[in-house]
């Protein structure tokens, strides 16, 4: 029997790994799973455990108030080391481009581990943007026994790198859990109810969406966008509330105070307004619920890049580059940057011009048909 260890520590990773540790302990005559979390995202990691009923094996719990990449990565390869010591699995698979991913990869090839990496081959070029993620997803990628390339273009930027590890396409596990969350809310209706009066709790009435009014959901967290950056992008935000009063706009509002430092510096502090609503951040489940209902996605998160075209929405990135090029070919993705005129216009037209929106909105999504899962488990058989 194969003993497969599968690490993450964040919220995103959360969300595309729990579909896959779900896949292998279906397989439970082929593979001892074992689940070792770090900890990096606390409270939004164990609510992503909790939607997908995954309860970790290993809990490192490295996070520290006040603790910088340094410290983060210290305390990753420190427990990861004592976890190789006492549990010496035959592979471990980590994630995507975070810290987590990083460290743990190398811990393990200290311990002369294969790793396989899932979400493999994404690339901007730029190992400053994103910061430090980039960077985080070259170096895993040179470790990586098993590449996991969601698309064939990250499968062509592994190649094109000499990666050393072998490279398997298998769509991005993203679509997995995406299409387990979106059947699971359509064939339970108490628990979309549920999802409903949780929406509501963090200040957002759902029922308003009646009879076609159109909603601008809005997500934005980089660090590379602080400061100025991020004046922009609010102003903008404002200023297309105040242009489309009919239509609303919902902010789920990332608890970092860059984040919220800059809202009250466009705003003033109160946030009220008849159809803008900053709320607090949302679970993984709830927002789920919330983007299928949304007309527009305007953000700076990567995941959603994936998600929302699968949900037929049209995103607008708040970035000036994107490691995810396959959707902007596909073009169910913009690049707007922190550009205010190009946020504005680009929104504006998605409102305005039905044909527009309908050319973003039923393009194919690129990443994937929700069986990437699968794809990886059976090559580790």
């Amino acid at each position: 029997m194969k003993k497969v260890m599968l690490v993450f520590g964040t919220r995103p990773e959360a969300i595309k790994m729990c579909p896959l540790v779900k896949e292998f302990q279906k397989r439970a005559d082929e593979f001892e799973t074992i689940v070792c979390v770090t900890g990096q995202h606390r409270e939004m990691l164990d609510q992503v455990l909790k939607i997908f009923e995954v309860t970790p094996d290993i809990d490192l719990n490295i996070m520290k108030q006040g603790q910088d990449l340094t410290d983060v990565t210290v305390r990753i390869l420190n427990g990861m080391r004592d976890v190789f010591k006492e549990c010496r699995p035959d592979v471990v698979l980590v994630h995507g481009d975070t810290t987590t991913s990083t460290a743990a990869a190398l811990a393990a090839f200290y311990a002369q581990i294969p790793v396989g990496h899932v979400e493999a081959g994404l690339r901007t070029h730029n190992i400053y943007s994103p910061w430090p993620e980039e960077m985080n997803r070259q170096v895993t990628g040179r470790i990586a026994a098993y590449n996991f390339a969601p698309t064939p273009l990250s499968e062509k930027n592994l190649i094109e790198e000499k990666a050393m590890g072998k490279i398997y396409v298998t769509g991005n596990t993203v679509i997995d859990a995406l299409h387990l969350v979106v059947n699971k809310l359509k064939e339970d209706a108490v628990l979309a109810e549920e999802q409903d009066a949780i929406l509501l709790n963090a200040g957002y009435d759902v029922t308003r969406l009646a009879d076609g009014k159109k909603l601008v959901l809005i997500t934005g967290h980089r660090r590379e966008n602080f400061g100025e950056g991020f004046i922009r992008m609010v102003t903008a935000m404002k200023d297309l509330s105040e242009k489309y009063p009919e239509v609303d706009f919902v902010y789920p509002m990332h608890l970092n105070p860059n984040v919220r430092k800059p809202i009250h510096e466009v705003f003033g502090e109160d946030l009220t307004r008849p159809n803008f609503f900053f709320i607090e951040p949302l679970q993984y489940l709830e927002f789920v619920h919330l983007m299928s209902k949304s007309t527009i996605v305007l953000t700076d998160s990567g995941g959603i890049q994936e998600e929302a075209p699968g949900l037929g929405k049209p995103v607008l990135v708040m970035r000036d580059t994107t490691e995810r090029p396959e959707a902007l070919d596909a073009g169910t993705v913009k690049l707007v940057g922190t550009d205010y005129d190009k946020i504005v216009t680009e929104v504006s037209c998605l409102l305005d011009d039905a044909a527009y929106y309908d050319t973003m909105s039923k393009a194919v999504n690129p990443y994937g048909d929700g069986l990437a899962c699968g794809r990886i488990v059976n090559v580790l058989r």
